[in-house]
């Protein structure tokens, strides 16, 4: 594999190297103990901390395993050659050890904190080095992986914060992340047009098909929060009637992804939408502040 030249490394290239901007994604671990409303304990708080930490690591442990398979591809796209071993700022050798460092780190501070979670963690990671290595490349199957690897971060945080998970939780997790991918999956395919290239999955999909998916899976995750909501299993354990008052919050924040995707068509990075587009920030923050508002002060 040829070492591309690009500029040395740096402390400063770390971040971009293990995608630390990514680590966003594992704030899902914290759901469980939020919803149970538990998350303010400190023994709850400091072991869903360790576990963000440990997923984390984990995370980037495969994200560097990731770009090394598709170090060649990625310097022919766009976006994807600016990455730091597509570009050359790390030498191709050392990223194997980086990755299998990050990965036993994990894995021992999982162990550490939760036996339990370690187990869902090393499931993760055989899950997604199975997605990278080949699972990435089969239609559906791809973006099922994607939203499952959300799944196990809810059941992480169930774990670490000793609590049970309703399968509301679950069931709407599993749909968001699905619309979510297809959305990256939309974005892929538009840009493919453009003439970034065609990745091996994406023969498997066209904007019509993806986006009668969106609709249907955004559909599916309205319902089915709104129905969480109002369920009367969650009203009792949770002792409040109020929830659906945040429902509106998840149908702006729904339109206004259909709305980045289909008409202004910058879908492609979730989590680059999180940290620049400031409806989404806005519907996030107020879904975040009034759930915590309807939970916690009473």
């Amino acid at each position: 594999m040829e070492q591309a030249a690009g500029r040395p490394f740096t402390l400063s290239t770390l971040p971009r190297l293990l995608r630390v901007n990514h680590w966003i994604k594992n704030g899902f671990v914290f759901f469980p103990a939020f919803f149970a409303t538990v998350i303010l304990q400190p023994e709850v708080l400091w072991r869903t901390g360790a576990g963000f930490l440990c997923f984390s690591l984990g995370a980037s442990a495969i994200y560097l395993y990731n770009d090394l398979r598709d170090v060649e591809q990625d310097r022919l796209h766009p976006e994807k050659r600016l990455r730091p071993i597509a570009a050359g700022e790390v030498p191709v050798a050392v990223v194997p050890w980086i990755s299998a460092l990050l990965a036993v780190a994990a894995m021992v501070g999982a162990w550490l904190t939760e036996p339990l979670f370690a187990w869902v963690l090393g499931t993760y990671l055989i899950m997604n080095l199975l997605y990278s290595a080949r699972l990435k490349h089969i239609p559906i199957v791809d973006v099922a992986i994607i939203a499952l690897g959300f799944n196990l971060r809810i059941l992480a945080g169930g774990i670490l914060a000793r609590v049970p998970n309703s399968q509301w939780i679950y069931l709407i997790t599993f749909l968001l992340a699905l619309f979510i991918a297809l959305a990256k999956r939309r974005d892929d395919l538009v840009q493919a047009d453009g003439g970034a290239g065609l990745r091996a999955s994406l023969r498997g999909y066209n904007l019509q098909f993806v986006d009668a998916g969106m609709i249907m899976l955004a559909a599916l995750t309205v319902q089915s929060y709104i129905l969480y909501t109002v369920s009367g299993e969650v009203t009792a354990r949770l002792q409040t009637d109020r929830l659906y008052m945040t429902s509106g919050f998840v149908v702006l924040g729904m339109l206004r992804y259909f709305q980045i995707t289909l008409v202004e068509k910058r879908s492609g990075s979730p989590t680059k939408l999180v940290y620049s587009d400031c409806g989404l920030r806005l519907v996030l923050l107020g879904w975040i502040i009034s759930l915590a508002v309807i939970l916690y002060a009473r």
